[in-house]
């Protein structure tokens, strides 16, 4: 037996596992594999540093000299700041793109969540009707502002047409004064309603039916689910499009300059086509960079807003 034993091949004898790797192994692959992941996001972030971040760093420093096309920039300060500032145009660009925030959301707020509970409640023909709904995103914002001006011609346009028709008074429409800014609100609201419907209708269709169940069963009526049960289940929704929506209403821009060119008598002048003036019109870039700074300002409040309460709700 012991000879047997041994002339047993070593290979029969058990194995010692293999060295675990070292501490310097794991870093170096960690190292390697973020190398790579940085090297495929290479391309985006050339893009986003050359068209995003090299502007607005640029726009920023313009904003404090006196910079024309074809001299050499000049160190001017707040020169800019102050004046824009003593613009007349200024208080009522801002007038009105407060103003036209404020309708958009009273009007541009409510139409696409009732629109929203109205689809969701719907038995047939839904999808149908969500393709209506989203159609006039699919359209250009520049063809739908030109459609919407010849809709609002105050002689031969479709609205007055329609209203004769009707034998109701007609309305001046964009040309008039107590009436533009409410007219771009509607075009404003109608080529941006699909995206916030579809939102408001993903939400609604998440929440338990049972909460609806139990509600029905309580007695209470369709504005009472709706309150009770609808609104409480979407408020996140609701929120998060509220300040995204607050966030694009003052960076109106292709409404006024198609439709209104900024009149009657700059009543349709907004912050961003005061903007557009002091580029292209007055040749002033310092002043447009100094507008785009306040902007930028009132805006990153807004989106630092948002940020923290989608944080907050992710960490929920």
């Amino acid at each position: 037996m012991t000879k047997t034993a041994e002339r047993l091949p070593a290979a029969a004898a058990p194995q010692a596992p293999p060295p675990a790797p070292a501490g310097g192994g794991r870093g170096r692959r960690a190292f390697a594999d973020q190398v790579r992941a940085y090297g495929f996001l290479l391309g985006g972030l050339l893009c986003f540093a050359l068209f995003s971040w090299y502007p607005a760093i640029r726009a920023v420093v313009i904003a404090f000299q006196r910079y024309t096309p074809g001299s050499a920039p000049e160190w001017v300060g707040t020169a800019n700041f102050r004046r824009v500032l003593a613009d007349p145009e200024f208080g009522a660009a801002w007038r009105n793109t407060l103003t036209f925030t404020v309708l958009a959301l009273l009007i541009g707020f409510a139409v696409p969540f009732v629109l929203a509970l109205v689809l969701n409640e719907l038995r047939h023909a839904k999808a149908f009707f969500r393709v209506v709904v989203y159609l006039p995103v699919m359209i250009p914002p520049v063809v739908s502002a030109l459609l919407w001006k010849w809709f609002y011609d105050p002689g031969a346009g479709l609205a007055n047409e329609t209203l004769r028709a009707l034998h109701l008074p007609t309305s001046n429409w964009s040309n008039g004064t107590d009436t533009a800014l409410v007219s771009l609100v509607i075009v404003a609201t109608w080529a941006n309603l699909g995206g916030t419907v579809l939102i408001y209708l993903a939400a609604l269709q998440s929440i338990p039916g049972e909460l609806y169940e139990a509600a029905e069963l309580d007695g209470a009526n369709l504005l009472q689910r709706v309150r009770h049960v609808t609104i409480p289940q979407t408020r996140f929704v609701i929120l998060m499009l509220m300040l995204l929506q607050i966030i694009a209403t003052m960076q109106v821009f292709t409404e006024p300059f198609v439709i209104t060119g900024g009149g009657p008598e700059s009543a349709t002048v907004t912050v961003l086509y005061l903007i557009y003036k002091y580029a292209f019109l007055y040749n002033d870039f310092g002043g447009a960079c100094a507008l785009s700074v306040m902007l930028l300002v009132l805006l990153g409040a807004f989106s630092a807003l948002y940020l923290r309460l989608t944080r907050s709700e992710g960490d929920a």
